[in-house]
């Protein structure tokens, strides 16, 4: 038997290894239109920067290493430019020759991943994507050619975008970064990405949201806000499609998000040709519809359970959760499942909590903050996703949290989940657990909370806001309106308070919880602001910068 795998890295190379290990007798070739065919495309920004210094440990295989340890037939500078599903061949294009062949196989492996959304190129200006190792070799060059003074614009503000921004300023580059969106990091909500949007600007960045390339001519680009800039060079981090020649070419069939469509097992319209990585169509999790991830860690997994199916075994793919994660300078961003806005865009009910912990017992030094998001369905308490921002400490919740998705742990669930706990690395009631305790108390009615971007209606109709913040905190900074009762003298101030409906507030949600209770009891309408004046300054400052276009 005969398999080819067209395309290496993450998927293409993980399918080869793993058939290998369970068949091995099988003939396995792999074609890879590049020269790399094992390299570790997540590390590529930070050689750029300097902060990976060894360009060889990128490189984790070559043909020849591939060939010793696991008898694969590697071709490199081989591009597969054509497939006959009826005759089993794939039409082959020897880049260094220019000679074409035919191969046959019994089982086929698309492993051809994603191109850039744009064909990258702008008159008099080098222009780059940052997706392979001769990508970081063309940028390292520009970045050492570059005069006094280096400026960069970077296109793009996802996961890729906010990697090569840091990279760059770590390199003495001054970068400007565009968005199309009103945001940057759009899988992530507006409140989130706040304080993300000021670290990038703390360092330097000239951040641009809601802004696109007009035009560029004699090395100069003019911006869709009126700015004109002469860069040395352009990294195009705006995005990528799936590849889908091949698949077109061989008659394969494409799902409504563009990708290769695929069953459980990675296999495509045709039963001998399978498909996995980037370019190929996922099962969301939530809504059970086909979605694009492209993320490495899928991309691995799926090439291992492609091989386990053309082995023989029996093996399917599990729905996907987004699971991701990025630094950006001194913060760390993460996200699993569907965002507040996607949910909104499909009109499915939810529950939004916030909650700014420490990332470890704040009397242990080097505590440091974090804010998270937790989404929830009101009906069955089943978690639909979160999000994280901080420092240390933030991947390590999102991984459990992402764990109790896909193990079907509700989100009032997670404040029974055992945590490891020692001062250094969490806190007795762990992140998690309270994320837990806040969904329990409005899953049973104990609490009832009120959203950012609510409190302007509520105080509309005629709530009372009570800051329930010492003096201090609210000389410091408040809410237009508010009254300032402190917790503590909350029970002997009652008689203060108008009759009608009240929002309490503190400056992160817990005192507020403890005052809407007290309130509650003495029986009156009360909700607690959620996520306390920290999410209300951060949902307002993104909400000011969107109408502004910052």
């Amino acid at each position: 038997m005969k398999t080819i795998i067209v395309g290496g890295v993450a998927g293409g190379m993980s399918a080869a290894t793993r058939l290998r290990r369970l068949d091995e007798q099988r003939e396995i070739v792999v074609f890879e239109r590049g020269p790399y065919v094992s390299y570790a495309n997540c590390g590529l920004p930070y050689y750029v920067g300097g902060v990976i210094r060894d360009r060889s440990a990128l490189l984790l295989q070559t043909p020849q290493s591939l060939a010793s340890r696991f008898r694969l037939d590697v071709r490199t500078g081989h591009e597969v430019i054509g497939v006959d599903p009826a005759g089993r061949t794939v039409s082959v294009l020897d880049l260094s020759s220019g000679e074409t062949f035919v191969e046959g196989y019994d089982e086929l492996v698309l492993a051809v991943g994603a191109s850039a959304r744009e064909a990258a190129g702008h008159p008099g200006i080098p222009t780059h994507t940052l997706r392979t190792v001769e990508d970081v070799d063309a940028i390292g060059a520009l970045v050492q050619a570059a005069a006094d003074h280096p400026s960069a614009l970077v296109v793009g503000a996802g996961f890729i975008g906010l990697e090569a921004v840091e990279n760059l300023v770590h390199r003495g580059i001054h970068v400007t970064l565009i968005q199309r969106s009103e945001q940057i990091l759009t899988p992530l909500d507006p409140e989130m990405v706040a304080p993300l949007e000021a670290q990038l600007r703390s360092h330097g960045v000239d951040v641009r949201t809601s802004v696109t390339i007009d035009s560029v001519e004699a090395g100069a680009v003019l911006l869709s806000d009126g700015a004109r800039l002469r860069p040395d060079f352009i990294v195009d981090a705006s995005g990528v499609v799936p590849s889908v020649d091949l698949a077109r070419s061989a008659d394969l069939r494409l799902g409504s998000t563009g990708g290769i469509a695929v069953d459980a097992n990675n296999r495509t319209s045709d039963p001998h040709i399978y498909a996995v990585g980037d370019g190929v169509e996922k099962v969301d999790a939530l809504s059970g519809a086909e979605t694009l991830v492209t993320m490495a860690g899928l991309a691995n997994r799926h090439g291992r359970s492609v091989a386990d199916v053309i082995a023989g075994r029996d093996e399917r793919n599990a729905p996907a959760l987004g699971t991701a994660i990025v630094k950006v300078f001194d913060m760390v961003a993460a996200k699993v499942g569907w965002s507040e806005r996607q949910l909104v865009a499909a009109g499915r009910r939810h529950r939004v909590i916030h909650t700014h912990p420490a990332s470890h017992a704040t009397y242990y030094p080097g505590a440091q903050g974090m804010s998270m998001k937790l989404l929830v369905d009101p009906a069955s308490d089943a978690i639909l996703g979160a999000q994280i921002v901080g420092g240390d400490g933030v991947d390590k919740r999102i991984d459990v949290i992402a764990v109790a998705m896909a193990g079907g742990i509700t989100a009032s669930g997670l404040a029974r989940l055992e945590l490891a706990y020692a001062p250094q690395f969490g806190s007795a009631k762990d992140p998690v657990n309270q994320l837990g305790y806040v969904a329990d108390n409005l899953r049973t009615g104990a609490t009832r909370a009120i959203q950012w971007h609510e409190l302007d209606d509520a105080l509309a109709a005629g709530a009372t806001l009570v800051d329930v913040r010492s003096p201090g905190e609210h000389a410091a900074g408040a809410i237009p309106g508010a009254v300032n009762i402190p917790v503590d003298e909350l029970r002997e101030r009652l008689g203060e308070l108008p009759e009608g409906p009240v929002v309490v507030h503190c400056q992160v949600g817990q005192r507020g919880h403890t005052a809407a209770r007290i309130l509650a009891q003495h029986a009156r309408d009360v909700l607690n602001l959620d996520g306390g004046y920290r999410t209300w300054t951060a949902g307002t400052a993104a909400r000011r910068a969107t109408a502004v276009g910052a």
